[in-house]
């Protein structure tokens, strides 16, 4: 039987001797979530099957159950030979919405919690020879106060900006083999101005390391470290310079070699500088033409049908004009970032967070834990240019618990991560941040353009958009704007009201995206969005990825020249 998503799920570190379990597992839902308490992990009839990465709400996961699942639970078997046995054994999960408990013949190896970060276990001491059994348990209940779940809809049918729910796997699962003495983690810091790369690399036991960088096949760089353990950190100077810019994916390769470990990775040379009002890649100034892409498709739902679909959906983004794409209320799969990663396309890196009350004190306990884990697994993709961990939060002023959980989470990401900005929250209200983003639907460009003006002034139009303090001294960027309704119908929805005809649409997405293009003050703007999503309607391409509108039209007026990239530096 064919293998649904059988590409290595994570191109970041790969090793040769990986098994990956995609595909029929055994399935039941837990109405009543009291299957631990019934020992359903030691013994249990399921009654179904579902097909995995793809999750239970799905047409693909052959399951197609929407309506609310408190719990659910899966089982498969997998082959252990001799070899395998021998080594460390780890078993992956891509994600898993929400918590999770994992068992392994019988013996639990491990929890998780949250919906969208990919974790892994050590199952060494619970796998044997031959046939093994694993059981997974997962919660989700999207109507519990606190816990994040992005865009889904905590009522039973999907309605407005809210839609089909996501529970349990939905990401691949997978088996890794690797020595006992391993290479745990792997960052890269470019470094432009010395032409090296420095790589810090996380270790488990005691050998020597290697790194050899090489470009389009060609070396270019190596290093090597005797005796190491721990965590280590060295540079690798490069005999060639070749940056990652947008629309130019320009990826180098590396070897990571540790005692009889050996993984393959790779990285971008780019770096990200915030210079007054300027946001700069590799030192110049670059205008973020956006759109807003909430990962979300007709039969997998989260989860893409096949790794093609993925890079395809760059592709649409790229045939309107746009070179890059906010990663809406949702942390998109590795796989995608890859693909990104091969053509220019910068994103923002951002998570689910609606569904957490920033007001209420146990919601760092929610964001921070698994944030963090994102930060630290897509740290090395070039593409990634700002942080993004929350959206749209309206603290309570009488309540100040907001704004420490955003200020507390900014600064986290950035000691995480120095090399990239970090926007505390997008639009509305903002505490402490780098980019100061603003989320307006306004649809005339010349009331656009009048508003925005002040700009020029130094002066943002919206000071709720920073508690009434500060000014335009830091880069500003629509990053909502738009969000026409068009359906031929006149069905679904969207931001204002519907245009009469197709040259009616064209005209109002040109009059407020010039209304930017034209501001030297604005770095960049996100339109509204990519394609629809269920009864959203509000997309260039429709939910099936038709377009709607020419396209050699959206996208002269998406990429014609801007005020922000002529501006003196």
């Amino acid at each position: 039987m064919t293998i649904p998503r059988p590409e290595h799920p994570q191109p970041q570190l790969v090793r040769p001797d990986w098994l990956n379990l995609n595909g029929q597992w055994d399935f039941s839902i837990d109405a009543g979530n009291s299957g631990r308490e019934r020992r359903f992990f030691a013994d249990h009839q399921y009654e179904q099957k579902i097909t995995v990465p793809f999750c239970p709400e799905s047409e693909l996961s052959g399951v197609h159950h929407q309506d609310f699942m408190p719990a659910v639970w899966y089982r498969r078997q997998f082959q252990i030979t001799e070899a395998q046995a021998a080594q460390t054994t780890l078993l992956h999960f891509g994600a898993v919405d929400y918590a999770c408990e994992v068992w392994v013949n019988g013996q639990s190896v491990g929890t998780h919690r949250g919906g969208y970060a990919s974790f892994s276990f050590d199952i060494s001491a619970a796998v044997k020879l031959g046939e093994n059994t694993v059981v997974v348990w997962a919660q989700d209940e999207v109507r519990t106060p606190g816990q994040p779940h992005g865009k889904q809809s905590t009522t039973y049918a999907s309605r407005d900006v809210f839609y089909s729910r996501v529970t349990g796997i939905w990401q691949t699962v997978w088996l890794e083999f690797l020595p006992r003495t391993h290479i745990v983690n792997v960052q890269y810091y470019p470094n432009l101005a010395g032409q090296s790369i420095g790589v810090q690399v996380q270790l488990k036991g005691t050998a020597s390391l290697t790194v050899d960088v090489s470009y389009a096949g060609q070396s270019c760089g190596t290093a090597t470290v005797q005796g190491q353990t721990g965590v280590v950190t060295l540079n690798v100077p490069l005999t060639a310079l070749h940056l990652w810019e947008v629309g130019h994916g320009r990826l180098y390769d590396v070897t990571l070699h540790y005692g009889a470990d050996q993984a393959t990775s790779y990285f971008g040379m780019r770096d990200i500088q915030i210079k007054g009002n300027q946001f700069l890649l590799n030192g110049q100034p670059v205008f973020q033409r956006l759109v807003l892409d909430q990962g979300y498709n007709p039969q997998g739902i989260y989860t893409a049908p096949t790794n093609q679909f993925l890079a395809d959906d760059i592709q649409l983004a790229l045939r309107a004009g746009f070179n890059g794409a906010r990663l809406h209320q949702k942390v998109f799969e590795p796989r995608f970032l890859y693909h990104c990663d091969q053509a220019g396309f910068i994103v923002w890196g951002e998570y689910g967070n609606w569904g957490t009350d920033v007001d209420d004190a146990s919601a760092l306990s929610h964001v921070l834990p698994e944030w963090l884990e994102v930060v630290q697994r897509d740290f090395n993709h070039p593409s990634i240019i700002t942080w993004c961990p929350f959206n749209e939060t309206l603290q309570n002023r009488d309540r100040p618990t907001g704004d420490i959980l955003l200020q507390t989470i900014y600064a986290l990401t950035k000691q995480a991560d120095p090399t990239r900005p970090c926007i505390d929250t997008s639009g509305f209200t903002h505490t402490v941040t780098d980019i100061y983003d603003i989320h307006d639907y306004i649809g005339d460009g010349d009331e656009l353009a009048e508003k925005y003006g002040t700009l020029a002034q130094g002066v943002l139009p919206d000071v709720r958009q920073i508690n009434g303090q500060g000014d335009a001294t830091k880069p500003v960027l629509l990053s909502e704007y738009g969000g026409i309704r068009w359906s031929p119908d006149d069905s679904g929805w969207g931001y204002g009201d519907q245009p009469r005809s197709v040259a009616d649409f064209i005209a109002r997405y040109r009059g407020i995206t010039n209304a930017l293009l034209n501001n030297p003050q604005m770095c960049g703007f996100c339109y509204t969005q990519l394609y629809d999503v269920e009864q959203e309607k509000n997309g260039l391409y429709t939910y099936d990825r038709q377009p709607k509108f020419d396209l050699p039209t959206i996208k002269a007026i998406t990429s014609a020249p801007a005020g922000y990239e002529g501006a003196p530096l």
